[in-house]
């Protein structure tokens, strides 16, 4: 809301609020306020050295330079954030590979499987959104791509939803590490969050954008 004033004949235009004022200027002012308080309730026989006054002004410096740097490089991420945004908003539709979850809806899923060098056996394990595993399957050592029916053995297709693929490795039939398999799948949003940007997939899993290994329409 706006008044307007007359002087003479030029109008001069009053604001209702003053605009705020920067956090460092009005903390500034505080410090005057403190130290003129502490001229006048200083002992006369034994006033404070002016080098202290010096200190004191000079640590207030400091630390104004230091939140003002802080101000600074906190927009700068922010700003490096925003950039990560808009580049990753072309993304959005595409089908991203990566380690995460498959969305299951009654037609076969291609896992990408990774299998240690040093391994002599490996198998892959699917297990369902609650971490029940509901098949184990043997799995060539040079096998790239492994295609998961959702099938049981009786032939019973596996309820809809979220299924993690494991790949164990084995050496002389001790268990010696486990990776999460590659999967396809939609995004459908990309968030900032804390920093990072997380991608959000079909079916609701959600992963880190630079786990990313490739896109695809």
């Amino acid at each position: 809301m706006t008044s307007i004033d007359t002087v003479g004949t030029r109008p001069a235009i009053q604001t209702a609020q003053a605009a705020p004022r920067p956090v460092i200027n009005s903390d500034f002012e505080t410090f005057l306020k403190m130290l003129t308080t502490q001229l006048k309730n200083q002992d006369p026989l034994n006033p404070i050295e002016s080098t202290d006054f010096a200190v004191q002004l000079a640590t207030f410096s400091s630390v104004e330079q230091q939140v003002m740097t802080n101000d600074l490089l906190s927009g700068l991420s922010g700003q490096m954030g925003q950039m990560g945004m808009a580049q990753l908003a072309s993304w959005v539709g595409m089908e991203a590979r990566a380690p995460m979850p498959a969305q299951f809806d009654g037609f076969p899923v291609r896992v990408y499987p990774t299998v240690s060098p040093t391994a002599d056996a490996a198998r892959i394990v699917i297990r369902n959104a609650q971490g029940t595993v509901v098949e184990s399957l043997p799995l060539s050592l040079t096998q790239d791509m492994f295609e998961w029916t959702g099938r049981d053995a009786a032939g019973q297709s596996f309820a809809p939803g979220l299924y993690s693929f494991e790949v164990e490795n084995y050496i002389d039939g001790g268990l010696t590490g486990a990776t999460t398999a590659e999967v396809y799948h939609r995004i459908e949003e990309a968030r900032l969050e804390a920093g990072r940007t997380v991608l959000v997939m079909e079916g609701g899993a959600s992963i880190d954008a630079e786990q990313v290994k490739a896109l695809r329409n």
